[in-house]
């Protein structure tokens, strides 16, 4: 790490860096993400630092992916962000791939299900990114993963994106310039089938339940099994 990031992580508070040592692997910076933080659904107005991530315990997608590459930077691992890009009915997403024994896999906030968290089985990037298709879908269950960048170095970007107080537009900017990759042709995306019904509707409208992404994710340890009939 060079001598900025250094002086980028003095910022943190001895609690804030606690925070962060302790989420060790790719898995408890997923659990963190999805047990102690609450979705920020200032999407369009908000691109907060880790730091102001762990003051406000919020985050939306890139401010989640952001604190992973944090963390993972501070780890020794390399920081790298990815984005998902949208057609024009739909939000982008950022992730934040990983390597492990020469496998990608991502951490990844979101308050859809299926935008999260992958394991680390993927033989390049650009099936990583790929692996997302299914789950990415509007309002009204049109799947929208159009296109996908390489993976960003962190690392190299201006150190304020780490500490921050104001907000950091300038990383999704970065992001949306550079190169993207087009997951399928306008022919294709014609012919696409809706999404899964059951997960559309399990996801927004709740199935008599409030809807799971206006809800943050319990432990399994707090869920209740129903009977084996």
């Amino acid at each position: 790490m060079n001598s900025k990031l250094s002086r980028g992580f003095s910022r943190f508070s001895k609690e804030q860096l606690g925070v962060l040592r302790r989420l060790t692997t790719p898995r408890k910076i997923q659990d963190f993400l999805d047990y102690e933080l609450d979705y920020n659904r200032e999407t369009t107005g908000s691109c907060l630092s880790p730091l102001e991530v762990l003051k406000q315990r919020k985050a939306h997608c890139i401010e989640g992916a952001m604190l992973a590459a944090a963390v993972f930077l501070l780890h020794g691992r390399p920081a790298l962000l990815l984005d998902l890009r949208a057609d024009s009915t739909d939000d982008d997403h950022v992730i934040a791939p990983f390597r492990e024994n020469g496998r990608w896999g991502a951490v990844a906030q979101s308050h859809f299900c299926g935008l999260r968290f992958r394991e680390p089985i993927y033989a390049s990037a650009a099936e990583l990114a790929r692996s997302y298709f299914e789950f990415y879908y509007g309002d009204h269950g049109k799947k929208t993963l159009r296109e996908f960048s390489g993976p960003l170095d962190a690392s190299k970007l201006k150190p304020e994106w780490l500490y921050s107080e104001k907000h950091v537009f300038f990383v999704s900017k970065k992001l949306d310039a550079i190169k993207h990759y087009k997951v399928l042709g306008k022919h294709q995306a014609k012919k696409l089938r809706l999404a899964d019904a059951l997960l559309f509707e399990a996801e927004l409208v709740g199935a008599g339940k409030k809807p799971l992404t206006l809800r943050r994710a319990r432990r399994y340890s707090e869920i209740k099994m129903p009977r084996k009939r």
